[in-house]
């Protein structure tokens, strides 16, 4: 039977101590850990999965580079991803990309995780199909700095504390951009024509 290693079952914290003092192999397991989470994070934020690929070797690439001045003030997860929304962020603002989105499973305002398996109705996912462009569009619609907290807090299922933490932003102002986000999602969908029975029936 194979041993688990230490650097297998290393917590951030630790793993983040050894890459400091030296023992660079370490960073490749926080990689492993957090890759996918940080590209999710960047394609939805940014609309493209090449692009989205680039941002997170960006991320990657920056977090090793500036690993040397991390103190653990805050989790690693808070640090790395403050660094991945922000170059999304950016690189959105410079190449003004359109944003593309679905409809999540459980809620019509959220957007929901890559490789969800929820099982709906062959009616339900008709409607689904139908109204996705629609969908989309909203999404485009919102403002990065909105579209951030939404994908944060609904894609990766942070709390406003950690929101706050990885945006550089007051727990208030994550609360009130959340609001704000889910409020012209909501207004958006129903200018296309998207009624609250329409999106009961995609979920």
């Amino acid at each position: 039977m194979r041993r688990t290693t230490v650097m297998e079952v290393a917590d951030d914290a630790t793993l983040v101590g050894q890459v400091q003092s030296g023992r660079v192999a370490a960073f490749a397991q926080l990689v492993r850990r957090y890759q996918d989470r940080v590209y999710n994070t960047c394609r939805r934020v940014c609309g493209n999965d090449e692009e989205a690929c680039d941002l997170t070797q960006e991320t990657f690439f920056k977090a090793f580079r500036s690993i040397g001045s991390y103190r653990q003030k805050s989790a690693f997860y808070t640090w790395l991803f403050r660094i991945a929304v922000n170059l999304a962020l950016t690189h959105r603002q410079k190449h003004r990309l359109r944003v593309v989105s679905q409809l999540t499973d459980d809620d019509p305002l959220s957007i929901p995780v890559a490789g969800s398996q929820a099982v709906i109705g062959g009616e339900a996912r008709a409607v689904s199909v139908e109204t996705r462009e629609c969908v989309s569009a909203a999404l485009a619609s919102i403002d990065a700095d909105h579209r951030a907290v939404l994908v944060l807090r609904d894609i990766e299922g942070c709390d406003y504390e950690q929101i706050a933490g990885i945006l550089d932003i007051p727990k208030g102002t994550v609360k009130s951009r959340v609001h704000r986000a889910r409020v012209a999602l909501r207004d958006a969908l129903e200018r296309r024509g998207i009624t609250n029975d329409e999106r009961d029936m995609a979920t």
